[in-house]
């Protein structure tokens, strides 16, 4: 199994109140999305990510992926490397791990990817 990037909640959050170029992006469920997301956060269900390749290769961000426990989102992440898409972070143990770290959540609609 391939290793891929990672990053805790903790360093997501430092790097969200920081300058850097970076983008995060909630792949989970409709109703999952409902219970609240990370501030800033732009939804993209995980069974669109095959249609949307082009959105992680003309990046030049850099893009942390969550789900609710990092499980899916490092499926996500590996599947994009063996497209040769490197620019992806997952956040390990997902949202999960965030809202016990004591981060908020917003219930602000999120953008859509078209």
């Amino acid at each position: 199994m391939s290793r891929i990037k990672e990053i805790s909640a903790t360093e997501l959050s430092n790097l969200h109140n920081s300058e850097s170029r970076f983008e995060i992006i909630d792949i989970r469920t409709h109703a999952e999305i409902e219970r609240g997301v990370i501030p800033d956060a732009r939804i993209l269900p995980m069974a669109q990510i095959p249609l949307k390749l082009s959105f992680f290769s003309l990046s030049d961000k850099q893009v942390v992926i969550y789900c609710r426990t990092g499980s899916r989102s490092a499926q996500v992440c590996r599947f994009l490397n063996k497209h040769g898409i490197n620019n992806v972070i997952n956040l390990r143990g997902g949202i999960v791990k965030w809202t016990s770290s004591g981060l908020p959540l917003t219930l602000e609609t999120a953008e859509f990817i078209d």
